[in-house]
């Protein structure tokens, strides 16, 4: 099993990243919560990883913190929650929210995930309401927040933001309609990560 891996960030996108280990490329699939921690390109960094083993397939996932991984774990190990979901849980709401609302019963910032049901919201809190209070490195409260209000965005912003949708599996019109709704909103600052957090409770 493979625990971490240590090298150069040599690509970041919200979705993924890819890491030089002696002249060997890795790619790893993380969540838009690791991407808000990741330092730039060219930086030595370790991220803790996940091994996805299919028939056809072998998935490596990275992990800014412990954490994390923890409860990504916890979320695949519900039936009707695949990595997909998993990761899309993790880029719409952090660690420590998933946290509170499965402690709290908290269905509905459960079901707010987009591919989440209200059967499969209530199994996951029967099922990890025990468990999720022993991942003892989460706060309690979580102080993420997200501060934009008027206007326009860097095309740039838009376009790592809808690759990034992309990846995750939604439909490009889909994406379209969303953050053209939002960018009429927010503030010509939006970062990448913030965009994609509220086109997530839209999408």
């Amino acid at each position: 099993m493979i625990t971490f891996i240590k090298g150069k960030l040599v690509q970041k996108s919200p979705t993924e990243v890819v890491l030089d280990v002696n002249g060997i490329g890795y790619l790893l699939f993380i969540s838009l919560h690791t991407y808000t921690a990741l330092p730039q390109e060219g930086t030595l960094i370790s991220l803790h990883t996940h091994l996805h083993i299919k028939e056809d397939s072998h998935t490596l996932y990275g992990f800014f913190h412990t954490s994390e991984r923890a409860i990504f774990k916890l979320l695949i190990s519900v039936s009707g929650i695949g990595t997909a979901t998993a990761r899309t849980m993790l880029s719409s709401l952090s660690p420590s929210e998933i946290q509170q609302a499965i402690v709290s019963s908290d269905v509905p910032v459960i079901q707010s995930v987009k591919g989440i049901g209200l059967k499969t919201a209530q199994r996951l809190v029967i099922e990890l309401k025990d468990k999720v209070l022993k991942i003892t490195d989460l706060p309690t409260l979580d102080t993420d927040t997200l501060n934009v209000t008027s206007n326009s965005i860097q095309d740039e912003v838009y376009n790592e933001a809808s690759l990034a949708l992309e990846a995750l599996g939604f439909m490009p019109k889909s994406i379209t309609k969303v953050l053209k709704q939002i960018l009429k909103q927010v503030s010509s600052d939006i970062s990448t990560e913030e965009l994609i957090k509220l086109a997530l409770k839209k999408i």
